[in-house]
Formats: C-alpha cells, sequence, structure tokens
C-alpha cells in the first residue's frame, strides 16, 4: 500500500493510457457482424420406443462429428462456390464457429464478416451445405437413403448491430491492464529505487531513533530561518518538535554540544543546526552555534554575519574566542562563524585546540550546536563527532542512498561516536512518507501569529557590536584552567 501511495500518479497514468489504448482501437476497428443458424440432427426410425431411444443415443454420439465437419472443405468449398466468395477454405473457416450444447442433439452455427448481409449469407449457405455434406456422408453404400436428417430450426438473419468491436469491454480490459502494468512499474521501480524516502526506508537500516522530520517547503529556499516562518506554521512546529525530542534523547544533559551533520551535501544539515539552535535559544537557553563547516560554510549566509574571523582564527590562536563570538537576534543565542577557509580543515578540527575550545563553550553555555561538513565526502565530521557529546544526523529525503547512510552510520560507530538520532528533512507534507501532523486554528490566531512573524522579521536580528557580549554584566565564561563560571550571570542577580 506504501508503494501503490508514492506512485498513484503512475499508476492512474498507466489506467488512463490503457483506456485511451483501448478506446482508440474500438474506434479505428472495422466493425464485425454475426449472425447465427441452428440445425436439429434427427434418426430416421418406425418410431418404437426402443428405436427412438437408440436414434437418441446415436445421434448425440454424432453430433460432435457433424459439428467438425464444418470447418472442413468438404463443407465450406460449396459455400464459396455457390456465393462467389474471393476466399478459400481455410480462410473462411476462421470466421466460422460450430458447437452443441451438452446432451443436446443441436448444432449452433455463428459466421463473422465485416457485411452484415454476407454474414447472414454465409450463414444460411454453411448450414444448407452441412444437411447436404451429412446427408452424402452417412448414406449407405448399398443404396438407400441417409438414416440422419438434418434440419434448420433458426434460420439466420442479418444482424442490425456490430458484435465487435465491443467497445465497453474493451475498455474494461484496457482499464484492467493499465492498472496492471502500472503496479508492476511502481513495484520494479520501487525496488530498484534505493533512496531513502521515509521514516520505513530508514527503519530497514537501523534502529535509531528520529528526533524528528521537517517537511519539505518550497519557500525555505527564500526564507530558511525558523524565525522567518509563522509562529504556527508546520516548519516551525517540526524545529520545536525536533527541539523537545532532542531534550528527551539528551535526558542525562550528558550531550552539551551536539553535532549535526549528515551523510552528502544538500541534506539540509546547515539549516537544521541553525534552525535547531534557534529553538533552544527561544526555549531560554543560552546556545552557540558554531560553524565548523570549514568546506562550505552556510551559516554566516543564513544569519547575515561575518566571517572573516571565527572558528579558525581561535584555533590558530590569533584572537580569543570571546572577541570572536557574534550574538544574534533578540534570545541567548550566540554564532561563531566558520573564519577564514583553512587548508587542513580535518587537521583543524581534530586538534586539541578543538577539543579545548569546545570544553570552554560547554563551560559557558547551555548548549553548543556544531554544524559539520557530510561524513562521506571528508573525514571532518568523523574527526569532530569524537569531542563532542552527541550526533544527529540529518537525512534528506529522496536525496540520500541507503548504502550512503549505512555508510554514515558505520563510521560514526567505527570511531565511537554517541548518536543522538536521526532528522528526516525534505519530507512531502502529505502522503506515505510524510512525517507531520496538521492542526487547525482559529482565523483569528493565524492573524495574529503572522503579524508577530512579520513584526519579528522587521526587527534587527543582530547586534553590529561585540560589546553587546558584556550586556550580560560580565564576560561570558573564562578558560578552563580557572574555576568554571555559569553564564549569563543576570539569570542569578535575584540570587
Amino acid at each position: 500500500m506504501r508503494i501503490l501511495r508514492r506512485s498513484w500518479v503512475l499508476v492512474v497514468a498507466a489506467t488512463l493510457a490503457g483506456l485511451l489504448v483501448a478506446g482508440a482501437s474500438s474506434m479505428l476497428s472495422k466493425p464485425t457482424y454475426t449472425s447465427e443458424t441452428q440445425l436439429f440432427v434427427a434418426i430416421q426410425n418406425s418410431g418404437s420406443v426402443q428405436e427412438m431411444q437408440q436414434g437418441n443415443t446415436f445421434s448425440q454420439a454424432r453430433v460432435q462429428s457433424y459439428v467438425k465437419t464444418v470447418n472442413t472443405p468438404v463443407v465450406l468449398d460449396p459455400v464459396i462456390a455457390s456465393l462467389g466468395l474471393p476466399t478459400t477454405a481455410g480462410v473462411l473457416a476462421s470466421n466460422v464457429r460450430a458447437s452443441t450444447d451438452l446432451n443436446t442433439v443441436l448444432i449452433n452455427i455463428s459466421v463473422n464478416d465485416t457485411s452484415a448481409v454476407q454474414a447472414a449469407a454465409i450463414a444460411e449457405a454453411v448450414a444448407n451445405s452441412l444437411i447436404q455434406a451429412v446427408d452424402g456422408l452417412e448414406r449407405p453404400k448399398t443404396g438407400g437413403s441417409s438414416p440422419v436428417n438434418l434440419s434448420i430450426i433458426t434460420p439466420a438473419t442479418v444482424p442490425t448491430a456490430p458484435s465487435a468491436p465491443n467497445t465497453r469491454m474493451n475498455l474494461l480490459l484496457g482499464a484492467f491492464f493499465g492498472i496492471g502494468i502500472g503496479i508492476g512499474i511502481a513495484m520494479l521501480r520501487s525496488t530498484l529505487d534505493n533512496r531513502v524516502r521515509g521514516e520505513a526506508d530508514v527503519r530497514l537500516i537501523t534502529d535509531a531513533p528520529i528526533l524528528g522530520g521537517i517537511s519539505f517547503d518550497p519557500s525555505a529556499t527564500r526564507s530558511p530561518l525558523l524565525t522567518q516562518t509563522p509562529a504556527q506554521s508546520p516548519r516551525a512546529e517540526s524545529y520545536r518538535q525536533l527541539r523537545t525530542n532532542l531534550q528527551f534523547a539528551n535526558v542525562t544533559g550528558q550531550a552539551k554540544t551536539v553535532l549535526v551533520t549528515s551523510s552528502v551535501p544538500g541534506e539540509g544539515k546547515s539549516t537544521t543546526a541553525t534552525n535547531l539552535a534557534i529553538a533552544l535559544a527561544q526555549a531560554g537557553q543560552t546556545v552557540c552555534l558554531v560553524d565548523a563547516d570549514l568546506r562550505r560554510p552556510m551559516v554566516n549566509e543564513y544569519l547575515g554575519l561575518d566571517r572573516s574571523i571565527g572558528l579558525t582564527t581561535a584555533l590558530v590562536g590569533s584572537s580569543d574566542v570571546n572577541d570572536l563570538l557574534q550574538p544574534w537576534g533578540d534570545d541567548n543565542l550566540f554564532v561563531l562563524t566558520s573564519g577564514q577557509i583553512p587548508p587542513n580543515p580535518s587537521e583543524l578540527l581534530g586538534s586539541q585546540e578543538m577539543k579545548h575550545l569546545i570544553l570552554r563553550l560547554e563551560h559557558a553555555f547551555d548548549t553548543v550546536v556544531v554544524d559539520a561538513p557530510p561524513l562521506l565526502p571528508v573525514t571532518d565530521a568523523a574527526v569532530l563527532s569524537q569531542h563532542v557529546g552527541g550526533v544527529i544526523v540529518v537525512i534528506g529525503s529522496q536525496k540520500l542512498k541507503r548504502q550512503d547512510l549505512e555508510k554514515s552510520l558505520s563510521a560514526l560507530q567505527m570511531v565511537g561516536s554517541n548518536l543522538l538520532g536521526l532528522v528526516l528533512n525534505r519530507l512531502p507534507a502529505r502522503g506515505p512518507d510524510s512525517y507531520s501532523y496538521g492542526y487547525s486554528y482559529s482565523s483569528q490566531e493565524k492573524k495574529d501569529s503572522t503579524g508577530k512573524a512579520a513584526e519579528l522579521n522587521n526587527t534587527k536580528a543582530r547586534r553590529g557590536d561585540h560589546q553587546a557580549i558584556d550586556d550580560f554584566g560580565r564576560t561570558m565564561f573564562e578558560r578552563v584552567e580557572q574555576p568554571p563560571k555559569v553564564f549569563p550571570a543576570r539569570r542569578f542577580d535575584s540570587h
């Protein structure tokens, strides 16, 4: 049923094609007319009861032989000669049918022809020729009359309507074969297609928990951020659900740093990492978003930040991370962009400096979200996953193949990473592979949520100066060698 729901367009198209072919063949076929006649086989006797019983048994035994005789040249050659037909006995036999009912002495003869008048004439001529042929075959060689007598009890008539093509039957057969072909193609395509389309395909590979599913939104290309969508939209609700499920997956709180990666490029890992960080910050947490994709950084483009200095700047020791964090939005979200793209990303991400930096961030923030490169093209994510508390793998629906997902999970397992769960991205909004459930809101609620989203979009999304970090009362963190401080301090002013 899942395969049929996925390929219902194909099945419908095949059915319509079958109907079209059947209808066209019915319209282009020349009409065929059928004329029928019926004969009765009798045995000539004196009329006693015993002779009548014997004659009835004899005639029933001979009727099958007479039926076979109808399509022989003995019967058909005289018909061709009498009607002057431009054909042969073999060709004419294909248009003549003879049959008999069980335990009867009746012979049914039907003739098909493109002319209604000629069909009736041939049927009548075949009946008369059969009578003469049987009379000659059954007549004793010693002389005398034939003991078998054939009589026409239903004369052939000119048909008023064609018997073929049967348009209704052709349409039914066309629809039947179209459905069968459509289902067959759908099954074959499903067997050959090894792309991950939804949760059912993921379950064929792994039992890892699915933290959430993000439906495909055509407008996400222009407005990828959570703050750019209405608060009650399915897309916004999906990220809030992802945030909640992540908290349950990390119920012990050991994974303060969450690495977000994917198997191949283009699955939406950067968008997922950015929106997850925004959702966590909206829930009241202090969040640091780190763009660790040192090959194709995208976080700065989504958030409109400068990436000339960032993670690589801190790793090489040119500046302290305190001076590199950029606040974003009205919540406690700080972003560490990628910085300049280095020639050795894997070495930087696997260095002790990176491990030390993550520890400092974990002491300063409630949650650290790291956007890492894909797993299969490069080893950056696998190396970096050893320094974080947990890993989230984003799966792009219809983008990723099953064998690629297996390789990615095997790579994480090989380095001993803590896989928190999977996120299904680009899922269809409806259908067997959808992951979201709709919930209706009143028109006023929709209006309010849309207005709030528009007001939020008009608000300045970021602060340009690094002095904003000090708005919380003090520097957000110190180095690990010093006693760790809790960020932000303002949260504890009342105590």
